[in-house]
């Protein structure tokens, strides 16, 4: 109980103000005591002014100004003129506010804090002799094997040893389906196992995990303002000085010129009144608090839906942009080549599985990428393979080796020989090929292509429908290559054959034709323009330290589809405080003139003024309920 009493002081210290304030005012309406009013009130304005009055003194003393001392000189500008029980009213709601203002961003930062409680305190190792002991997960050391039993949370970053189970990989990559894994798969520290037992190897300290980097990267976010945050703080800054001095210019210019105040008898109290509900009319508190707490709010959610926003700047400029460019291989495609042909040379009598399973059987050791998609695909197809002798590789040409007695040749082909029609016309759509001979005879093509990813297309349409006027495919890979994965994506257009430079170049010269350019990429190949775009955008955050590091967002998952739920939550983000700044900026414009007039209580003044702040904070809070389309 006490615990919680300490958590939550702030709101019990405004609770004892307001329950004092309300015995003040029974006190007054039933007309007690008036020693017993004061006490009332004194002991209301001690408790609800508590943490007002120390930060006034730490202001002060610096010899600066904030919306603690406006609302400070305020409450005490109303006791003095008697109006006890609306100058505790004033600190009992500033209190409420200010406690749930902390409560507010304190939600939002346990958002963020509760990544770092994902992964489990201890682990299991087990030695080369199978025994195996608990130890806590900072005792770790690289090359340990950690046994991972079923639906527990993996205590490092590590690769698969042995074992198979699909892994619940959302709190780290967002990821919406478990994800398999076997022998040599790459897990992350904080995600769930499923119903396989599995040995990892650990291959990152816990201080250098994936989960680590995260939790770190976005508590330093929090300390980067965004332009609107920027701005807010830099017009308070001025602001407020300017209200301190039209409230003093408010008590005593009217009062010398003759003009007759709407409230009080007397002229000088009259004007010292209507001061102090300008005073707080004016106050900027729902502009203080309204851009932070958005900001606070968004970045939590984008961790928790697996981006990476690594600032304020950056998740309002993402918000902001127009265009947005892609690298082509590894991010609108899968960046390895898949088997789309397998083709018989006419005449040879080969069917196109025979012709996947001998080429299957001569590259199967080979490192080539592919050779490994040649051999994937005929385990896609269940083709049996054959044991091979003799195997040789021939540099920059293919691999030979004999086949169940058959000299078997896969790779280039020379001029003049049978097949090459089927190699040019494989190239002008943009595909390797791979040609296979048996003996001195061509008898099949077989042809790969990296494929565009199975949701490129409709990512595309979906930052269409947000708004996005411009899509752009930069690539180094060849005109006819780029050519035919732009018109199958709908990409607006396209530039091929970049050098990393030019690239550079392109982003700075499609941003004064588009305006605010987002350049999505591996993070490692297009470092150049991913630094010269507004927003540089890395795929794949979760599989490499330097997309986390030298991105400004990172998509935690290999996972394109991600990229429109960052920039819809960007837009929902700036949407929010736009409405807050609206909110604020509405509550002084017509709060302001309206008590410096005298149309107002003190009381009514600071009903909205308080009551602004708290509608800023909770639509902030909306931010935390924000979900991503699927």
């Amino acid at each position: 109980m006490l615990e919680r009493l300490r958590e939550y002081h702030k709101i019990v210290l405004a609770c004892v103000g307001l329950v004092f304030l309300l015995g003040a005012v029974a006190v007054h309406w039933n007309e007690g005591p008036g020693w017993l009013r004061v006490a009332l009130v004194a002991v209301s304005f001690v408790s609800a002014g508590w943490y007002t009055a120390i930060e006034t003194f730490h202001i002060l003393r610096k010899f600066q100004f904030d919306i603690d001392v406006l609302m400070f000189a305020a409450a005490f500008g109303a006791a003095s003129l008697g109006h006890y029980e609306e100058g505790a009213f004033l600190l009992v709601l500033f209190a409420f506010s200010g406690a749930g203002e902390e409560l507010a961003m304190d939600k939002a930062r346990r958002a963020i804090e509760a990544l770092s409680d994902l992964a489990p305190d201890t682990a299991t190792v087990r030695d080369d002799a199978g025994v195996e002991r608990v130890v806590r997960v900072e005792e770790l050391s690289l090359t340990d094997r950690v046994v991972v039993k079923p639906f527990d949370r993996f205590p490092a970053d590590g690769n698969v040893e042995s074992g198979a189970s699909a892994v619940d990989q959302s709190p780290i990559t967002g990821e919406s389906v478990p994800v398999d894994k076997s022998p040599g798969s790459a897990v992350f520290a904080g995600t769930i196992n499923g119903d396989g037992s599995l040995l990892v190897r650990v291959t990152k300290l816990t201080s250098d995990s994936t989960l680590s980097k995260i939790v770190r990267l976005v508590n330093e976010a929090q300390s980067q303002r965004s332009p609107t945050q920027v701005f807010a703080e830099k017009f308070e800054k001025r602001y407020v000085p300017i209200v301190l001095v039209a409230t003093v210019a408010l008590i005593v210019v009217p009062p010398l010129l003759g003009f007759t105040p709407r409230r009080e008898g007397s002229i000088w109290a009259g004007w010292f009144y209507q001061a102090m509900a300008f005073l707080t009319g004016a106050s900027p508190c729902a502009l203080a608090i309204g851009t932070p707490a958005a900001v606070l709010s968004g970045i939590a959610r984008a961790a928790r839906i697996g981006v990476l926003v690594k600032g304020g700047a950056h998740l309002e400029n993402l918000g902001r942009v127009s265009a947005i460019a892609f690298d082509k291989t590894g991010t609108l495609t899968r960046g390895k080549p898949v088997v789309t042909d397998v083709v018989p040379v006419e005449g040879s009598g080969y069917t196109p599985e025979q012709i996947l399973a001998l080429a299957a059987s001569v590259e199967r050791d080979s490192t080539h990428p592919l050779a490994g998609a040649i051999v994937a695909e005929a385990g896609t197809r269940g083709v049996a393979l054959s044991v091979v002798q003799n195997a040789r590789q021939i540099p920059a040409r293919g691999i030979e080796a004999d086949v169940d007695g058959r000299h078997v040749y896969a790779g280039k082909l020379d001029a003049g020989q049978p097949g090459l029609d089927l190699v040019e016309a494989f190239a002008k759509e943009g595909k390797s090929t791979v040609a296979l001979r048996v003996g001195d005879a061509t008898v099949g093509v077989i042809a790969l292509a990296d494929r565009p990813r199975d949701n490129a297309r409709d990512t595309l349409v979906r930052l269409k429908s947000l708004g996005i006027r411009r899509t752009i495919m930069l690539t180094g890979d060849r005109h006819d290559v780029a050519a035919k994965v732009a018109l199958e994506l709908g990409v607006d257009e396209f530039h091929a054959d970049l050098l990393p430079e030019e690239k550079l170049k392109l982003i700075q010269s499609l941003q004064k034709q588009y305006g605010p350019i987002a350049m999505i990429g591996d993070g490692v190949n297009d470092a150049p323009a991913l630094a010269a775009a507004r927003v540089g955008v890395a795929m794949g955050g979760a599989g490499t330290d330097v997309a986390i590091e030298t991105a400004d967002v990172a998509l935690m998952a290999d996972d394109l589809g991600k990229l429109p739920d960052a920039v819809a939550l960007s837009r929902f983000c700036r949407h929010i405080i736009k409405q807050n700044l609206f909110i604020a900026f509405g509550v002084i414009s017509v709060l302001a003139p309206l008590s410096a007039l005298g149309y107002t209580y003190l009381g009514v003044a600071v009903l909205f003024h308080e009551g602004s702040t708290v509608v800023v904070v909770l639509n902030s809070l909306r931010i935390l309920l924000f979900k991503p389309r699927g």
